[in-house]
């Protein structure tokens, strides 16, 4: 018997196919996130719960239907859902991780080239009819090659982002407490101080933790260089983001290239208006052909459970323990 699935937004055609191979499928049919109500609604009249990262999936949300089957997360983060509430009631939580790597790893080195080389300024000056010839200083921005390219945080994603420094001749440090980024290629590991101080480049590739929150504040800031450029594509909470904003209003450091924001989709009031950042729209994985295998990988997971399986990519393994 095919389980019901609700969807919290419409995923790509293979994707929604597949889903309907396998399932009933009740998708929400807007293009819109759904309020905390409408996704309590669709919960408890499902089997499973197919989500987003920017869906909020907590204790009311997860004790709306007693019979919940399954949590499916689209995304590898997964602190939007109360993994412990779901661990309680032996519910299991699945993400889609490996997949978006490189997708991901080459989105931090489009973010470094748009911001070390003014890209987006440059291309809004073009646009409104002001350029009017090559000039000596007009958009000056630093150089990439050669470098110093900091890593905080050496999984799938930093270690990848590091990869593709070796191209550009780089001095690559890393901050890491459980990897080793040497085993894999030329690179030294620092402390996350002298990796601050050292560092033209830094790339954050934390995961969204209690002790990462705002791993990133005014004391890190200003540890940094002034030409120096900040990358994330992690989590926007890993940076406190009011004191980012006043680093870049007051030259702190020369830039920053953001994907992901503290409080999504809100911008820290001014942000904006800071032409020394360069503000993407959590696109990170957003490749056709990546955000199409999220999708597959959800639609196994899903699969598994239906089938009384163990996903192949269970968040919480011990409830089957």
């Amino acid at each position: 018997m095919k389980l019901k699935i609700f969807v919290t937004r419409k995923l790509p055609d293979l994707v929604m196919k597949r889903l309907n191979d396998h399932f009933i499928v009740n998708v929400n049919p807007e293009d819109r996130a759904l309020s905390k109500e409408e996704i309590i609604m669709g919960t408890a009249e499902n089997d499973l719960l197919l989500c987003l990262l920017s869906d909020t999936i907590d204790a009311d949300v997860i004790n709306a239907n007693p019979n919940l089957k399954g949590i499916v997360n689209y995304a590898v983060g997964f602190n939007n859902i109360d993994v412990e509430c779901a661990t309680k009631l032996n519910i299991p939580i699945t993400n889609t991780p490996g997949v978006l790597t490189e997708t991901t790893a080459d989105m931090a080195w489009a973010l470094m080239f748009s911001t070390a080389r003014r890209i987006v300024e440059s291309d809004k000056f073009t646009r409104a009819n002001k350029f009017k010839g090559w000039a000596p200083e007009l958009f000056l921005g630093v150089d990439i090659y050669g470098k110093t390219l900091g890593i905080i945080g050496a999984g799938r994603i930093g270690i990848a982002t590091a990869k593709r420094a070796l191209g550009f001749n780089m001095k690559i440090l890393y901050s890491d407490n459980n990897s080793s980024i040497e085993k894999t290629i030329k690179a030294e590991k620092v402390g996350l101080e002298k990796l601050l101080r050292e560092s033209d480049f830094i790339s954050l590739h934390v995961p969204l933790r209690p002790e990462t929150k705002h791993l990133i504040g005014e004391k890190e800031l200003k540890m940094m260089k002034k030409t120096a450029v900040l990358i994330n594509t992690s989590r926007g909470a890993v940076v406190d983001e009011k004191i980012l904003l006043k680093a870049l209003q007051e030259k702190w450091i020369a830039g920053a290239g953001l994907d992901v924001y503290e409080n999504e989709p809100e911008l820290e009031e001014g942000l904006a208006d800071c032409d020394n950042a360069v503000l993407a729209s959590h696109i990170a994985s957003a490749s056709i052909e990546t955000r199409t295998n999220m999708g597959l990988i959800a639609v196994e997971n899903a699969i598994a459970i239906q089938q009384g399986k163990v996903p192949p990519q269970i968040v919480n393994r011990k409830i089957y323990e």
